[in-house]
């Protein structure tokens, strides 16, 4: 975090650009499994033993090597530490997330502050880094997107309108996802709703605020992309008072979150409670390869544009 024991970060990054051996950047050689339609670099350099992070000065990069660990059901991590949080995380890292902050710090990214919910809620802040995801597929074809392709809004959860009462001579099959909640005047449906249920609700009464709640679920019911923004957080540390040792706290596996957490290393700039019953987003499973699938992650710190850049662009 910026401002908070920056000795210990520049011991991270010293240590993290020093491993391997001594080796310079120039004696490295270019990753083997480097997608054919990704401009090629000349300079991947591990800042750990596993080779899961690499600095790539060249293209402006950290890359780390992951793998598919989760596909299906709510998120509070889009990369985690491997042995932590993989019930909750679509990727897994074999690494430490001191190393990627060490990375981040060396293409001289700035980190910000952690989510504050007290007494109101602050965002998340920090440099932005764009996320891009690249795997092969089982005929060895090379894919890329951005990370929040693989990401939408919840849908596994109730979505509910008011409503005063169901129209004269309605009741709702049981077999029906629909629920009316008379005590607190609420509709009720759980998931997505299909435009073929949506339909045949709409044949239940012709009342127009019956109808126009049907249709007020069925849109607030579908498919949400994720349009968050990642920012370079990056955590904190905590002082062990007995032993005088300085901790990581994103070594807890909060490293690429999409759940604000006070000790993510990046996190995502929007309101996102990490409550289990609050949870905003899941993964979209029908976009992600099978689990195991490798899985490189290009963080690549986002440069803003001058004022003068910004005016010339404008105005073409």
């Amino acid at each position: 975090m910026s401002g908070r024991i920056p000795q210990i970060v520049q011991c991270f990054v010293i240590a993290a650009l020093c491993w391997s051996g001594g080796r310079s950047l120039a004696e490295e050689t270019p990753a083997a499994n480097a997608p054919a339609n990704v401009p090629a670099t000349t300079e991947e350099v591990p800042l750990n033993p596993q080779k899961t992070v690499l600095l790539d000065r060249e293209g402006g990069k950290v890359i780390l090597e992951t793998e598919v660990v989760f596909r299906s059901g709510l998120l509070e991590m889009l990369v985690c530490l491997k042995r932590t949080k993989e019930h909750e995380s679509i990727l897994a890292l074999d690494g430490k997330a001191r190393d990627v902050h060490a990375g981040l710090l060396a293409l001289g990214a700035k980190t910000g502050s952690p989510v504050n919910w007290d007494p109101e809620f602050s965002p998340p802040s920090g440099q932005e880094i764009e996320i891009t995801l690249m795997w092969q597929d089982s005929e060895k074809k090379w894919h890329r997107t951005p990370a929040q392709k693989w990401m939408r809004g919840t849908t596994r959860k109730y979505f509910v309108t008011e409503l005063e009462s169901l129209p004269a001579g309605v009741n709702l099959p049981e077999e029906s996802q629909l629920r009316f909640d008379e005590k607190h005047h609420e509709l009720l449906w759980f998931g997505i709703m299909s435009e073929e249920q949506r339909d045949e609700l709409l044949k239940l009464s012709e009342e127009s605020t019956f109808q126009k709640r049907v249709k007020d679920l069925f849109e607030m019911s579908q498919i949400q992309p994720m349009t968050a923004t990642f920012v370079f957080v990056g955590s904190g540390f905590y002082l062990d008072e007995k032993t005088g040792e300085k901790y990581y706290l994103a070594e807890d596996g909060t490293l690429i979150c999409v759940a604000n957490f006070p000790s993510a290393t990046i996190d995502i700039r929007e309101q996102s409670s990490a409550s289990s019953g609050a949870l905003a987003y899941e993964a979209w499973d029908e976009r992600i390869p099978p689990l195991g699938t490798k899985v490189r992650v290009e963080l690549k710190p986002v440069k803003k544009k001058s004022p003068k850049q910004s005016g010339s662009n404008s105005s073409k």
